[in-house]
């Protein structure tokens, strides 16, 4: 099975095809670029079990020219291009808190609102 553009797929996808797998014995493979530092994706990217992770940059395909790859730099944000075109999960410019920060306020000794009890 095939999830093309992995990144941009609902997580909810992701875990419902999973069992498709359970009786046929197939592969699962996720093909995308970066769409953030979130969601499926990115969690089995940088730190799934048992993938193997291919990792290919525009810069690398012969297919794509440096002119292009110069025009898509000059025309797109900083961010943008690094995720697009050289497989780097990135934050946007617009975040009010990026990953890190989340990561950081997020303790045990902290009981949750909602959710658990």
């Amino acid at each position: 099975m095939i999830l093309d553009e992995a990144a941009r797929v609902d997580d909810e996808l992701y875990y419902a095809v999973r069992p498709m797998l359970a009786v046929s014995g197939g592969a699962l493979m996720l093909l995308s670029t970066p769409f953030g530092k979130r969601g499926i994706f990115h969690q089995e990217w940088t730190g799934g079990e048992g993938w193997e992770r291919y990792r290919v940059t525009a810069e690398e395909c012969p297919r794509i020219s440096a002119g292009f790859l110069e025009e898509e730099r000059r025309a797109l944000p900083a961010w943008a291009y690094r995720q697009e075109y050289c497989c780097s999960f990135e934050q946007t410019d617009d975040a009010v808190f990026d990953a890190e920060m989340v990561e950081a306020a997020i303790t045990d000794e902290v009981k949750p609102l909602f959710g658990t009890s």
